[in-house]
């Protein structure tokens, strides 16, 4: 079993960085659609997104907001971070089968224990699909602790 570590506010230095890769799957699609209600034709149906300016089905852009909060909740500053703000621009689509990079760096220590973080995401050609910044309180305590085993799911 793998282990969650977190990095504290006084352990945080500003360039620090920390990134995650992710595999963009039908299954992904069908349980954020499931668990947002969010089922814009544009993801679900190929024929119809096939009529759309992107030639055919893309994610929902909180998916990769959704994997950059994971990335911040689990890698930096990691378990016991508290999100209090996030500023995302969707600059390309993410789609089907896209292996994609959530990319994390500390630009700014903050009072009150508070940290500007830059949240990109980057998908395997190298491209930037999403930039923004998020704003995180980052815990004061040292945790370490067992990675959660999820139940299967299955859709």
């Amino acid at each position: 079993m793998s282990m969650l570590e977190n990095r504290t506010y006084e352990e945080l230095t500003v360039g620090d960085t920390a990134s995650v890769s992710h595999l963009v799957t039908e299954r992904d699609l069908l349980l954020f659609a499931t668990v947002s209600g969010d089922v814009n034709p544009v993801h679900l149906d190929e024929e119809f997104a096939a009529a759309t300016p992107f030639g055919g089905r893309i994610a929902h852009g909180m998916l990769s907001g959704a994997l950059i909060s994971a990335a911040i909740a689990c890698e930096l500053p990691g378990p016991g971070s508290i999100y209090i703000g996030q500023e995302l621009s969707f600059l390309r689509p993410v789609r089907l089968g896209d292996d994609i990079r959530i990319e994390l760096e500390i630009l700014e220590k903050l009072p009150k224990n508070r940290v500007r973080i830059a949240t990109r995401v980057v998908n395997q050609e190298g491209k930037k699909v999403v930039d923004g910044t998020a704003t995180v309180m980052a815990p004061t305590d040292k945790v370490k602790i067992d990675r959660p085993t999820l139940p299967p799911v299955t859709c």
